[in-house]
């Protein structure tokens, strides 16, 4: 039986694959309003707003629009459900991993239901949503449920007559914006860990995609948990922030190069090239520059694009129009700085907000395409000579997010790993993103780390307790 990333392939020999999943058809959206305290509410303005289907441009549906009245309600709520001797804070330990393991069950059971949403909403692709998002989401929940009982102080020898422990405590009332690229996901990348170690929440979506957020709304509200979703104050004293990256993934001459090309190109055009790990600065040596374009030429122009509920669509529309505008604009931009249009470089003709995979070859380290974050479906492959150039111009910018290095030796991959200022290093890899592995940039690209153990310092709060013994002899 052949395995991918620990996956066995079609199931037993003798048997056949498994069937794969489908979408919802004529999904009604039934949950438009703002959750809070485990209640529906309409927002206090009375506004709305529209969300539409990016592949087809047809409103999909209104969403309370909630405002500054409604955050405040939200954190009024979120605050009295922190106060001592509430439900939620005399539930102990093992009590909340049990719930969040009990949403883990709901979403998995809703699975095929919100993977519709998202690609409604979004745009990505129906599969892309059902085994990426919707397993990341199913796993995280289950990680940190794991981890509720198991946050532990220490204890410190100071002198003979003291005792001195520590205590890890909620912090209290956690403010939560999540990214419209992966909506839910990135919900549960902030939900998990924070109500693993016993806060309360407050989150809003960061721009109007919201559809699978206020869907889990109603799995927690079957799960009877005091969570909510509204937005955060701004008064904050603490802060996590995942931003954004022009990331460099490395490609030496003596990678694979069957690999680094395929790595790259899904790296780069992955969920519309909507990724803030998006490798959208590929350096290629220079010895297999011309190869390494010619075969990304070749990957990029055979992409499927298309409906995303067709099982073989990889790439769907992008997010918006201003999305759509903004990356069209940065193309035109390498056009004009002189870099080489290899293919792509347009919009789908008659179609919603779909763009053609673009590749861009003597991209330069000055043009606006190998500075700014695309955000959409462009490859830009700059050459390069030697490794300490490459280091020098892959650290240049001040985005520290994600990078990746391509390289049959051992020695050469640990060097670049040490000098590359990233967040993550990917060796002969690609997004490859673990619940238990911290998550969070360098530099401009973040404060903070998400996922894994790590994340479980930025919801809690260290209490050093000393006790004076009596040092009597009795």
């Amino acid at each position: 039986m052949a395995t991918t990333n620990g996956a066995v392939e079609n199931g037993q020999p003798d048997r056949k694959p498994p069937a794969l999943p489908r979408p919802v058809r004529n999904l009604e959206v039934k949950f438009t309003k703002i959750f809070i305290n485990n209640e529906w509410h309409e927002s206090k303005s009375g506004k709305k707003f529209a969300t539409y289907n990016p592949s087809t441009l047809e409103k999909i549906c209104e969403v309370e629009e909630g405002d500054k009245p409604d955050v405040d309600k939200a954190v009024e709520a979120a605050q009295t459900a922190f106060q001592r001797g509430s439900p939620w804070r005399r539930l102990d330990a093992l009590g909340r991993g049990w719930l969040l393991h009990q949403l883990a069950d709901l979403v998995e059971r809703d699975r095929a239901i919100l993977a519709t949403l998202e690609t409604m909403d979004t745009g990505k692709p129906f599969l892309h949503a059902f085994f990426i998002d919707l397993e990341g989401c199913i796993k995280t929940l289950r990680y940190f449920a794991g981890w509720a009982d198991k946050i532990q102080g220490r204890t410190i020898p100071t002198d003979d007559n003291v005792v001195c422990f520590t205590r890890h405590e909620p912090i209290g009332v956690c403010g939560a914006i999540t990214p419209w690229n992966f909506p839910l996901l990135m919900l549960v990348w902030k939900l998990a860990p924070a109500l693993c170690c016993g806060n309360t929440v407050v989150m809003k979506p960061a721009e109007q995609t919201p559809l699978t957020a206020l869907y889990l709304g109603s799995l927690i509200k079957e799960v009877g948990k005091l969570v909510k979703e509204a937005a955060s104050r701004s008064n904050l004293k603490r802060v996590t922030l995942e931003l954004g990256g022009k990331n460099p993934c490395i490609v030496c001459a003596d990678a694979d190069l069957d690999l680094a090309v395929e790595c790259a190109h899904q790296g780069v055009f992955f969920n519309q090239g909507q990724c803030c790990t998006a490798a959208s600065r590929v350096f290629v040596e220079e010895q297999i520059y011309a190869e390494f374009v010619r075969r990304s030429v070749e990957y990029a122009k055979k992409r499927p694009i298309g409906d995303p509920f067709d099982v073989r669509t990889e790439q769907g529309p992008q997010i918006d129009q201003k999305q759509f505008d903004k990356i069209l604009d940065l193309i035109e931009s390498g056009k004009k700085e002189g870099a080489k249009l290899e293919c792509g470089g347009s919009a789908m003709e008659d179609r919603g907000l779909f763009i053609k995979p673009t590749v861009f070859s003597e991209v330069t380290d000055t043009m606006r395409i190998a500075k700014e974050e695309i955000f959409g479906p462009v490859q830009p492959i700059l050459k390069f000579k030697n490794i300490e150039e490459v280091i020098k111009r892959a650290n240049s910018l001040e985005y520290g997010l994600t990078a990746a290095v391509f390289t049959k030796n051992l020695d050469k991959a640990l060097k670049l790993a040490s000098a590359l200022e990233s967040g993550t290093v990917w060796i002969n890899c690609y997004n490859a993103i673990y619940a238990q592995a911290p998550f969070g940039g360098f530099k401009m690209s973040g404060n903070g780390r998400e996922l894994g153990e790590y994340a479980l310092a930025e919801y809690t709060e260290v209490k050093t307790v000393t006790i004076k013994l009596n040092d009597k002899s009795s």
